[in-house]
């Protein structure tokens, strides 16, 4: 789903009910793009959130949105969750930052692939060396597309396939991962 409505994240929380139990295991893939800094050591700020869970990933052009629901403040407030990602920290800072949106609960897949990998070189990895040491996925990440610009309304195809890539992959390796 992509959007920047409120009423349609309220929708796609309810279309990933069924993801979501009473267990601690709750794994959610996110991610943020964010606006280009204008000056150096200006902050980016974040223009649209990614969020996948099994198949189903959500595209919020928050930048965009009138407001944000609470049914979307509730969802990253439920300590349930596991919030996962590459730099994670940096993307959950962004949203408290630019949208006063806390994040409880959240892991940085880098950290979790080194333990349950035993292998402290990935604690430096990007999505997509994860992908592939974790889940023999080969991904692209277009330099174009990543530094494209993300305030655009609507965004591209190639803008949405890869949010919804980066999402859906946090979330697989996520997943793996958790299983070990």
């Amino acid at each position: 789903m992509i959007t920047n409505v409120p009423s349609m994240v309220d929708k796609w929380l309810l279309i990933i009910k069924p993801y979501l139990n009473d267990s601690d295991n709750v794994i959610v893939g996110l991610d943020v793009e964010c606006l280009l800094a204008k000056r150096r050591g200006m902050p980016n700020t974040a223009a649209v959130l990614q969020l996948c869970i099994g198949g189903e990933c959500l595209i919020f052009q928050i930048l965009h949105a009138s407001f944000i629901p609470e049914s979307l403040i509730n969802f990253f407030g439920n300590k349930n969750y596991k919030f996962v990602g590459v730099g994670i920290k940096d993307d959950v800072d962004k949203l408290l930052r630019d949208f006063s949106l806390r994040v409880v609960s959240f892991v940085d897949l880098r950290t979790l692939a080194a333990i349950k990998m035993s292998d402290k070189a990935l604690k430096f990895a990007g999505l997509k060396t994860l992908a592939l040491r974790v889940g023999g996925i080969e991904i692209e990440k277009p330099k174009k597309i990543t530094l494209s610009n993300w305030s655009n309304f609507p965004l591209t195809l190639k803008q949405v396939e890869y949010a919804c890539l980066d999402a859906f992959i946090s979330f697989e390796v996520g997943r793996l991962l958790f299983l070990l």
